[in-house]
């Protein structure tokens, strides 16, 4: 009901959508140029709903993502330095991909996708990840991915974040509830020829669209519409460290740390959609390097401030109307 209440108030769109259009163009003049891990945009038509992000292992700059729905077993990667996909992956041996949502990267090179999402909370009795492995050579192909099923201890529910633990290579998921979701714990060891069952061992106070590990595994980052939250993992039993200060977007979907930890890589669905670089939190990387001076865009705690904050709290209600908008326009298109 909320959604549709959200829905009679998008016509304060026409006025507002300036503002993300404004933050997205002064991104793109801080970011360098748009080279490397400093921001770039995603220029392959085929990408429109980019809702996945994941840092190569193999491949300095590189991204892999994925569309939401309506797309078959792919996976792209996307070259930083440029925009362009420099590879196509379809992934063989699973079914029709249903609602793609997440993609991370495990312990030996093992790509992970989150078939996950479920719009209308508890349509589907099982939802799926698949894992195949990143290629060394990056070229169009086919590879055989493994299959997993995927139930929740506590009933089906939408999601869109899926993490994989980058020492453990324990799977993780955290559901998306507009009032805060819970992080989701899979089993230590996924079957192929079971169902793996998911059970809640965290509350994440955020409706949260995505999350990504630091490459140590020592931080959890989320990502929702209009924030983010960063955690320490402090080996599973997560503490709340401080927000993210998350760029505002058309429709943030996506995160990833960058490969070497020290940048948070913000994507968005869309045409051309822009992926944006933001300074890690403190102790992301192994060598838990701090930014320099005080330009670090992430908060040290909660009560975070500064002019860019400001900003983002005079555009809450712009990007809350516009996911409630989308929300209801793949309501509808999964309905039809």
């Amino acid at each position: 009901m909320r959604r549709f209440l959200a829905f009679l108030g998008s016509g304060f769109l026409v006025g507002a959508l300036a503002l993300p259009a404004a933050a997205a163009t002064a991104a793109t003049a801080d970011d360098g140029g748009g080279k490397g891990d400093k921001g770039f945009t995603i220029t392959d038509s085929r990408i429109t709903e980019s809702s996945g992000l994941a840092a190569s292992h193999l491949h300095p700059g590189i991204y892999w993502t994925h569309n939401d729905s309506n797309d078959g077993p792919y996976i792209y990667a996307v070259d930083s330095a440029t925009g362009k996909t420099v590879a196509t992956v379809t992934f063989s041996g699973v079914g029709k991909p249903r609602d793609v949502e997440a993609i991370s990267i495990g312990p030996d090179n093992q790509i992970y996708v989150g078939d996950i999402g479920d719009n209308l909370d508890g349509t589907w009795p099982y939802v799926w990840i698949y894992k195949l492995p990143e290629p060394k050579v990056l070229k169009d192909q086919t590879i055989r991915a493994t299959q997993y099923v995927v139930k929740y201890s506590d009933g089906a529910r939408n999601a869109e974040s899926l993490v994989v633990h980058p020492k453990t290579g324990r799977v993780y998921i955290i559901d998306k509830k507009e009032d805060g979701g819970h992080l989701f714990e899979g089993p230590a060891k996924l079957s192929s020829s079971g169902t793996n069952y998911f059970k809640p061992v965290a509350s994440v106070d955020l409706w949260a669209t995505d999350a990504a590990f630091s490459p140590g595994g020592q931080q959890l980052a989320v990502r929702g519409y209009f924030g983010g939250i960063y955690y320490d993992w402090n080996g599973g039993r997560i503490k709340r460290k401080g927000r993210l200060d998350v760029p505002l977007q058309g429709q943030g979907e996506s995160v990833s740390y960058s490969a070497d930890g020290t940048k948070l890589m913000y994507g968005s669905e869309g045409t051309d959609s822009p992926v944006q670089a933001e300074d890690a939190p403190e102790g992301a990387t192994s060598a838990s390097k701090s930014p320099s001076g005080s330009g670090s865009s992430a908060s040290g705690g909660d009560g975070g401030g500064g002019s860019g904050n400001n900003v983002k709290v005079g555009a809450v209600a712009v990007v809350v109307v516009f996911g409630a908008v989308l929300g209801l326009r793949r309501l509808t298109r999964r309905r039809s």
